[in-house]
């Protein structure tokens, strides 16, 4: 298994272009919060368990396996992330399901067009794995800039 710094320095590859940073600063948090708001209708039992809340948890899991500083750290945007797609699904009703397409598409596209000026393809093409490490990647640039420390969790390589 790979540890946290391998995940982000493959990541890294494929984003360093200042304008494309950028873009998936901007698009990578709005398309995890669509990802949820997709998630959130699908219940699993009383008002508070449903796919969305699940998979967080595991979210926070496989985060937690790589750095737990960084889980720990994502733990508050996926709060906020959830009770967004929370109000929306309890307020909007109708609207909810096509206001998360809206910003999933408007998101990929910012996301494309910086690998277009980054002149390199999306990491997740690589691996879908990827994917998962996108918002990761972001919160390990925040860590950097504020002078605190991912910690990777020592990986067993056998």
């Amino acid at each position: 298994m790979k540890t946290v710094q391998e995940w982000l320095d493959d990541y890294s590859v494929s984003h360093k272009n200042p304008r494309n940073k950028a873009l998936h600063w901007l698009c990578v948090p709005p398309i995890v919060l669509s990802v949820v708001g997709f998630l959130r209708p699908l219940q699993l039992g009383d008002a508070w368990l449903n796919v969305a809340m699940l998979a967080l948890v595991l979210t926070l899991a496989y985060y937690a396996v790589l750095s737990w500083r960084l889980a720990l750290g994502m733990v508050p945007v996926f709060a906020v992330m959830y009770l967004l797609c929370d109000a929306s699904f309890r307020n909007l009703g109708k609207v909810h399901l096509p206001l998360m397409a809206a910003v999933f598409v408007l998101a990929w596209i910012g996301q494309f067009i910086g690998h277009q000026i980054e002149g390199k393809k999306p990491s997740f093409f690589k691996d879908i794995q990827f994917l998962m490490i996108g918002p990761l990647w972001l919160l390990a640039d925040l860590y950097r800039r504020l002078d605190l420390s991912i910690k990777p969790n020592k990986v067993a390589h056998g």
